[in-house]
């Protein structure tokens, strides 16, 4: 195991609206993996939404994995590379977009790690605690899919490249 990569798993959510806890589910699903397998050099992180602040969390981490969900038609999730942006596009009901959290970085802190979105598709979005059963189902395929790929990145050099994570 590569313990010289640095990777946080950003989930962001609102878990008072049904399936929009699905990226605060998934962070929390990653810790306890991580936990159990000793991967000491992935971190976690939860909050309502992305903050200009998290710029500077993620100026110290060499991967970053934002997860949150969406109301996008797509199949269980869809993961993807991102690159910084100026613009505040809103990637869901978010306050700012994680393509802007880079950008912040690279202009604050001179860093840019490699990062990648992880959203999940979710049904319901009642102001009411727990999960829909198929946002359920989609997080148990989006968990596989994430610890299959964190695994063999870790596992490898630290120039590997992050197109692995996105496949």
């Amino acid at each position: 195991m590569n313990k010289s990569v640095k990777v946080l798993v950003y989930g962001y959510g609102n878990p008072g609206r049904k399936d929009d806890a699905l990226g605060i589910e998934m962070t929390e699903r990653i810790k306890e993996w991580a936990e159990k397998n000793h991967f000491d050099n992935i971190e976690t992180d939860t909050n309502y939404q992305l903050n200009v602040e998290d710029a500077e969390k993620i100026s110290r981490k060499d991967v970053v994995i934002f997860v949150d969900a969406t109301q996008e038609d797509i199949r269980e999730f869809k993961f993807s590379r991102l690159q910084p942006s100026p613009e505040k596009v809103e990637f869901s009901m978010h306050s700012v977009s994680p393509e802007y959290v880079m950008h912040v970085c690279k202009e604050l802190f001179n860093k840019t790690p490699k990062t990648c979105q992880m959203a999940i598709k979710g049904y319901r979005w009642d102001f009411e605690e727990g999960l829909t059963d198929n946002a359920r189902l989609n997080l148990e395929q989006a968990y596989h899919y994430l610890t299959r790929r964190l695994e063999q990145y870790i596992g490898a050099d630290v120039h590997y490249p992050i197109s692995m994570l996105a496949k």
